[in-house]
């Protein structure tokens, strides 16, 4: 009698066991089949087109092998493209990160009116990305945006911003930032709370000011926030293409034009879905590699 109750419950806790097992992959079910089927498939289905010469008015697709990258990498305006990304990368990525990580330190700080100013921060997080987009452009106007209506005031020459081969790049900068330090400073405001109190309280007991408080403490415990954060931004201004299709269309002079926007511009403007589909494939790859250094690293500093 003993030994039936006793494989009773061994098998309830088998069973108990594997539903514990189970039911974390069932809710997270709904989930992967969007993800496969909005990320995943088309991946595949643009490194598949690719390898194809597509006409847009008969839908032949020709069978070309790696004839469209052959075409892109002996393309000027392909690796003139590619160059404005990186440089933009290597400019936004780090600001945005160091804004954020600055103003959630100040949103976590309990200060007067720090909800209302909560609110306020995070106001470009509720707007959509096209409107901003459009706020923007109308700001940055040359003639009449409020932002030069200033500086004239102030007795400062009218800038063109947008029109400039050496400032719309900067301006679109400030537009990207304008949309992602908010979001971004979120996670890292959420980071930011989860520390222990303690574990700050028993820094400054031993002696540690501010700064070695923030560096040796508070730095290292949102580190795998941070890196989650560096990703999210890696990808997300990787894919920037609303701002530049409604303020600059890649100009003044390609000065704007992000490889994101010249795939756009080569498969839907000018008809060549093959080469487009190849510079998306060479633009995911550069991605992958990026994202998957820098989670490398961030895991090799534990």
């Amino acid at each position: 009698m003993c030994v039936a109750h006793l494989n009773q419950a061994a098998s309830d806790i088998f069973a108990m066991t594997m539903r514990q097992r189970i039911v974390p992959y069932l809710l997270l079910l709904p989930a992967l089949v969007l993800l496969l089927v909005f990320n995943l498939l088309p991946t595949i289905a643009t490194i598949v087109e690719s390898t194809f010469v597509i006409s847009l008015r008969s839908g032949e697709r020709v069978f070309a092998g790696f004839a469209n990258f052959e075409r892109i990498f002996n393309d000027p305006i392909f690796w003139k493209s590619l160059q404005v990304t990186v440089v933009f990368s290597l400019v936004v990525n780090p600001l945005q990160i160091a804004l954020s990580l600055g103003l959630s330190m100040l949103m976590n700080q309990r200060l007067p009116g720090i909800g209302i100013f909560r609110s306020i921060y995070l106001l470009p997080v509720a707007v959509s990305l096209n409107v901003t987009a459009i706020v923007w452009r109308l700001l940055l106007d040359k003639n009449t945006g409020m932002i030069n209506g200033i500086l004239f005031n102030m007795g400062i020459e009218r800038q063109p911003f947008l029109h400039s081969p050496d400032q719309a790049l900067w301006s679109i900068i400030l537009i990207a930032s304008w949309i992602g330090v908010p979001l971004w400073s979120l996670f890292i405001l959420a980071g930011l709370q989860n520390i222990p109190p303690p574990v700050l309280e028993a820094a400054k007991i031993d002696g540690a000011n501010a700064w070695q408080s923030f560096t040796r403490v508070t730095l290292p415990l949102l580190r795998r926030v941070l890196a989650f954060v560096l990703v999210a931004d890696t990808v997300a201004n990787f894919l920037l293409f609303a701002p530049i299709l409604l303020t600059t269309q890649g100009g003044p002079q390609l000065s704007t034009n992000l490889i994101l926007y010249e795939t756009y511009r080569r498969g839907f403007l000018y008809g060549d879905l093959g080469a487009s589909a190849a510079m998306l494939s060479v633009m995911l790859l550069i991605v992958f590699v990026i994202v998957g250094v820098e989670l490398y690293v961030l895991r090799g500093s534990d």
